[in-house]
């Protein structure tokens, strides 16, 4: 089973910032910024949250989408 993970941030990140993110997805819209990509682990989870607390950028929301292998097998 793997998971996605979706972090909506107030304001706007350009592309630039996606290596700072380890990678992850930027996608701004509106007034925010989404962040999208593999869920690896909770170290990584709070790794990208801690980033944006020293950014001191407003968290607006944390999703993590389990996908899961629905293989008929």
């Amino acid at each position: 089973m793997s998971a996605t993970i979706k972090i909506k941030i107030k304001g706007h990140l350009d592309s630039s910032w996606k290596d700072w993110f380890d990678g992850l997805e930027i996608i701004t819209q509106d007034d925010y910024t989404l962040l999208l990509g593999d869920a690896r682990d909770e170290a990584f989870i709070y790794g990208v949250l801690n980033k944006i607390r020293d950014l001191n950028l407003k968290l607006i929301s944390v999703e993590k989408i389990e996908e899961s292998d629905n293989n008929p097998g």
